[in-house]
C-alpha cells in the first residue's frame, strides 16, 4: 500500500482483515518524506476467511482513501517468516558521519553485497539532514564473519567522514548501560602532557617523542615513560593547578548530566593521569576514573609512572571489569574514544 500517510490507514485496513478473518502473519510500514508504504502479509483461511471480499473490501477502501494498492498471491514456497536459516544471525550496521551522502551510502551496500548480506531494513536516526543510518541485516557465518565485515566497511570509508559499527542485533544492543570514554581530547579538549609539558618548558622535548610513537618506533608505554622522564623535578603544587582548570569538551557535561538521569554508569578510562582524571570524576560525577599515577617525592615528580600502566589492552580489561562489577554485558556497554590507543576498548 503506498501514498500520501495519514492518520488511520492502518486502522481502517486492518480493521477490513479483522471483518474478513485473515490472518496476519507480518507487517512493515515506513514513512519518507510524508509518503506512506506498507507491506502485509496476510493469510485466507477457506474455512474462516473470505478470500474474494476480503480483497475487494481492501481494493475499495484504497482507492477511497487516495492510496495505490497491490497485492500477489503466494504460494507455500514463496512464503517466509521472520525466523533465519540455521546459522543466520542478524546484525545492526550503524552509521554515522557526513559522508553519508549517495555515494557514502553506495560504499557501504557495496561491501554488505560482496559480504552476501541480506538487508531487511534501512532507517534514518537523524532529523534534518542525514547524518546516521541504521541497517538491519542478516549474515551466514556468526561474529567471525561480522569482524570481517566491520574490517571490510572500515576499509571502505578510510577516504570517507562516516563511522560505523556493527553489532549483534538483540535486545541487549538497545539498552545501554554503562558508558565509559578516554580523557585526553576526548572528555576534555587538551592533552594533559602537553599542558604539563609546556609548564615545565618541555614541550619540544615531548612533541618529539611522540612524533617517533605516531611514526611507529616507540609503542604507547615506551613514548609514555620518555615523556614523563622529562616531567622530572615539575612541583606537584603546579601539576595540580592544571587539573583545576581541565577546559570539558563542549556538551559532555549536558550528555553526562543525562546518562545519570537515566541511571547510566559512567566513568573515564585515560592513558593520561589519575590528578586529572580524577578531579573530572568529582566535578562531573562520574562513577569510575582510571588513569596512570604519577610518582612524586618531596613535593615534585620523579619522571615516573607507577605500575600497572593502562595500555591500550588494560582499558579494555578495565571495561569489562567495571561491566562484571556491576553486573553488565557488554553488549550494553558503550566505550568512546579518539585514537587507537583506545580501538581494543572500542
Amino acid at each position: 500500500v503506498t501514498g500520501p500517510d495519514t492518520p488511520g490507514i492502518t486502522s481502517a485496513l486492518t480493521g477490513v482483515l479483522a471483518e474478513n478473518h485473515a490472518e496476519l502473519q507480518d507487517i512493515e510500514q515506513v514513512v519518507v518524506q510524508g509518503q506512506l508504504t506498507l507491506c502485509l502479509l496476510i493469510g485466507l483461511d477457506p474455512a474462516r476467511a473470505k478470500g474474494e471480499p476480503a480483497l475487494k473490501d481492501l481494493l475499495f477502501l484504497a482507492k477511497r482513501m487516495g492510496l495505490d494498492m497491490q497485492f500477489k498471491v503466494l504460494d507455500s514456497g514463496e512464503r517466509s517468516t521472520r525466523t533465519p536459516p540455521p546459522r543466520v544471525q542478524r546484525y545492526a550496521v550503524t552509521a554515522i558521519g557526513d559522508g553519508l551522502t549517495a555515494s557514502g551510502v553506495h560504499l557501504i551496500s557495496d561491501v554488505l553485497a560482496k559480504a552476501e548480506a541480506n538487508i531487511e531494513n534501512i532507517r534514518r536516526l537523524s532529523s534534518g539532514r542525514m547524518l546516521s543510518l541504521e541497517i538491519i541485516l542478516s549474515l551466514s557465518g556468526g561474529d567471525e564473519v561480522a569482524h570481517e565485515l566491520r574490517r571490510a566497511l572500515l576499509a571502505a570509508l578510510v577516504d570517507v567522514d562516516v563511522d560505523v559499527a556493527v553489532q549483534r542485533e538483540k535486545l541487549t544492543r538497545r539498552s545501554k548501560r554503562l558508558v565509559v570514554m578516554d580523557m585526553d581530547s576526548t572528555l576534555i579538549q587538551i592533552e594533559v602532557i602537553d599542558e604539563l609539558a609546556r609548564m615545565h618548558g618541555v614541550v619540544e622535548k615531548v612533541s618529539e617523542i611522540t612524533r617517533r610513537a605516531m611514526a611507529g618506533e616507540l609503542d604507547f608505554e615506551q613514548s609514555l615513560r620518555a615523556r614523563v622522564a622529562l616531567l622530572e623535578g615539575m612541583p606537584w603544587d603546579q601539576v595540580l593547578s592544571l587539573a583545576r582548570n581541565l577546559p570539558v569538551t563542549d556538551g559532555a557535561r549536558e550528555m553526562l548530566r543525562v546518562l545519570r538521569v537515566l541511571g547510566y554508569k559512567t566513568g573515564v578510562i585515560s592513558g593520561g593521569f589519575t590528578f586529572a582524571a580524577n578531579a573530572l570524576r568529582d566535578e562531573l560525577g562520574l562513577d569510575y576514573a582510571y588513569a596512570n599515577n604519577l610518582e612524586m617525592r618531596d613535593g615534585a615528580l620523579t619522571g615516573r609512572v607507577l605500575d600497572p600502566v593502562v595500555t591500550p589492552q588494560r582499558k579494555a580489561d578495565l571495561l569489562d571489569a567495571i561491566a562484571q562489577r556491576e553486573g553488565i554485558a557488554l553488549e550494553q556497554t558503550i566505550a568512546i574514544g579518539d585514537g587507537a590507543n583506545d580501538l581494543t576498548m572500542l
